[in-house]
């Protein structure tokens, strides 16, 4: 493919994310066959904003393909405080293979890329959550047998997740809705990329005030939490506006009867999802859940596997001239 980053699904083309997923599939299904890929290789994983899932597949599926992986916490760094962007990937690139970096501000892993050798991973900005994104419709692919033409319901606010499952339903042919309260929207330069891949591909991006708009007849409804890492202040204010939006058996029922639901977790339950939905037959959000192992794997192999260890440059004695 020889892409060397992972940083937004608008990245790539849809053929390539096929395949990424294609090959997802693959390590899901014959993961001894790639158990020595990686040997040598040592993944850093910076994390400015925690995670159960994202520390646990990527530090997983690392070891699982033969390589290593080192947890950066805020303590140990602090991006563009304790040190610069800049520093942190001229000294990681002169140790490690890859960076997988879980941040606040997107320009963040922008600028790491900019500045890196080695390949840089989005764990997860503000603006998206691609890797969240490839697990979800690896899991709608594994359920559902294709994507393309599919109605995918997004219920809450327009966040990350929300603008990633956009982009990716764009790139495959999905009829992506988007349901949020007034002035919660998806970003307007993310809903036109998406528009303007989907006019490519057959996908369509619609937006809603309306919950059961959005959910009715749809093969797949999605909610996430209301309020994000960093939106602590907001949550009982968004709480009040968000109750319409909430994902319970009333709304659920309006989609097709064999419909699922997701959620990219963690979840709030009795806020944006009912326990009778999650717990529901009709949910698959640990499947979901499982899925960021096997897709993030496909990423690292890809990234990862042709890229040769750093040679040592050879010590040259200094000469001085006469």
């Amino acid at each position: 493919m020889g892409r060397h980053n992972f940083l937004s699904i608008k990245d790539f083309s849809p053929e390539e994310i096929r395949y990424f997923l294609d090959l997802a599939r693959e390590i899901k299904s014959h993961p001894s066959a790639h158990s020595g890929a990686l040997k040598g290789k040592t993944l850093a994983m910076i994390f400015e904003k925690p995670s159960l899932r994202t520390r646990v597949s990527f530090d997983v599926g690392i070891q699982q393909l033969g390589g290593f992986s080192l947890y950066l916490s805020p303590a140990e760094i602090s991006l563009g405080k304790r040190e610069s962007v800049y520093d942190v990937a001229k000294n990681l690139e002169r140790m490690v293979q890859a960076i997988m970096i879980r941040t606040y501000a997107h320009d963040i892993v922008e600028r790491m890329a900019e500045y890196a050798s080695i390949p840089i991973i989005n764990g997860l900005t503000d603006y998206s959550h691609p890797c969240q994104a490839m697990a979800d419709y690896l899991t709608i692919q594994e359920l559902k047998g294709n994507v393309a033409g599919l109605k995918v319901a997004y219920v809450g606010d327009g966040n990350n997740v929300c603008h990633s499952l956009m982009f990716a339903g764009a790139q495959l042919g999905a009829h992506v809705w988007a349901a949020t309260p007034e002035g919660y929207e998806p970003k307007p330069e993310a809903v036109e990329w998406a528009l303007q891949r989907g006019a490519k591909t057959g996908g369509t991006c619609t937006l809603t005030h309306d919950p059961a708009e959005a959910v009715s007849a749809a093969d797949v409804v999605y909610t996430d939490v209301w309020a994000s890492m960093g939106q602590e202040a907001e949550a009982e204010m968004r709480r009040k506006l968000f109750l319409p939006y909430q994902v319970n058996s009333d709304l659920f029922r309006k989609a097709k009867f064999d419909a699922v639901f997701m959620h990219c977790l963690p979840a709030h339950r009795g806020d944006e999802v009912t326990d009778e939905v999650i717990d529901s037959p009709n949910s698959v959000v640990y499947q979901q859940a499982e899925n960021r192992l096997h897709a993030q794997k496909a990423i690292l192999l890809e990234l990862m596997q042709y890229r040769d260890v750093p040679e040592p440059v050879p010590f040259q004695e200094m000469t001085t001239s006469v």
